[in-house]
């Protein structure tokens, strides 16, 4: 039998044809790869809240893109999951710092702020771009006031500004009409607030402690809301005879002032579980709050080394917070506490 050369022929050919198309298969694929980071940067361009950051990286190291898209695409992931996991936070602390650093600016879509123990003194011009903000603290740094700007964060639920060098607080605050909790401890300098926080219908923890107060804001009065008020280490003489506004209010702190009597309308307030108020200075006090069986006595004695008395009055205070959850679990009714300054 004669050896059939078209066949041969044909066998060959075939073999060619297939290492072509493989080749072309891999450039192909090469060329798809290759193509990725152009894919990816239009992507961004639409969702990403930091492409403006990314398109000179992206020409640099391609990596990164991926890295950036792996990322949100596991936040988005993990916020399905459990949103508690996928929380946007910023964290700042040292003093070491003076400034916020530039990048912030460009990652509008954190929803938090904690920054404590810097020497910054100023919140940047930027913040009002950070319109999903819930949480804003930043305590114990040495910022000297709070820019009109913070009145555009719609979102903002809790403010912690204490332990600072505010002199005044801005009316645009009043315009975060989610605002739950409002910190204001420490700031010395501070004495009133402005009327416009008067729109805080949602505001339920109020803290103004250790400031120069000599009379409950009108605005804290027209709060609502309101379950806890903190006014201790004030200036106060007395308080207002239509306290009885305040229809929510479950405790109030009043220690460390020089209030001689207490007024009658807080008998009114039904919520009200616990009045914390200095002895000494005491001379008046409602019949229906005094015969109540559930009132409390103790001493504060006033220690010698004003160190330890901070760390003793930090302690009070969480075992009073403590106490007054426990009582509202309970379903107790009024305790007030009375305290005594004794020099010994």
């Amino acid at each position: 039998m004669g050896y059939n050369h078209q066949s041969s022929y044909t066998d060959i050919w075939e073999v060619r044809v297939k290492k072509h198309r493989q080749r072309q298969k891999k450039e192909q694929d090469r060329l798809e790869q290759s193509a990725l980071p152009n894919i990816l940067l239009i992507v961004l361009l639409y969702i990403s809240p930091c492409c403006c950051l990314l398109v000179d990286v992206v020409v640099v190291v391609p990596v990164v893109v991926v890295y950036v898209v792996v990322y949100l695409s596991e936040a988005e992931h993990l916020e399905q999951e459990d949103p508690e996991q996928s929380r946007l936070v910023f964290q700042l602390d040292g003093d070491q710092w003076t400034d916020f650093p530039r990048e912030l600016q460009w990652r509008t879509y954190l929803r938090e702020w904690h920054v404590s123990g810097t020497r910054i003194s100023r919140l940047p011009a930027f913040l009002s771009l950070f319109t999903q903000l819930t949480v804003l603290e930043i305590p114990k740094n040495t910022i000297t006031e709070l820019p009109p700007e913070i009145g555009k964060l719609a979102a903002l639920r809790e403010l912690n500004v204490s332990f600072n060098r505010l002199s005044k607080v801005p009316p645009e605050l009043g315009d975060c009409e989610n605002l739950k909790r409002l910190e204001l401890t420490g700031n010395h300098n501070l004495s009133d607030l402005p009327f416009e926080l008067s729109g805080l219908k949602q505001l339920v923890h109020l803290d103004v402690a250790e400031n120069r107060f000599v009379s409950i804001p009108i605005c804290a009065l027209r709060m609502s809301g309101l379950q806890l008020l903190d006014l201790s280490d004030n200036l106060l003489t007395d308080l207002p005879q239509d306290m009885d506004r305040l229809e929510q209010l479950v405790t109030l702190f009043l220690q460390k002032n020089d209030v001689s009597y207490l007024p009658h309308c807080l008998a009114e307030i039904t919520t009200l579980k616990m009045i914390v108020v200095n002895g000494d200075a005491l001379t008046c006090c409602p019949t229906r709050l005094c015969r109540n069986p559930d009132i409390k006595y103790t001493q504060h004695i006033k220690e010698e080394e004003e160190e330890e008395e901070e760390v003793k009055d930090s302690r009070e205070k969480e075992f009073i917070e403590a106490y007054v959850s426990s009582l509202k679990d309970r379903g107790e009714n009024m305790c007030i506490i009375i305290y005594i300054k004794l020099n010994l």
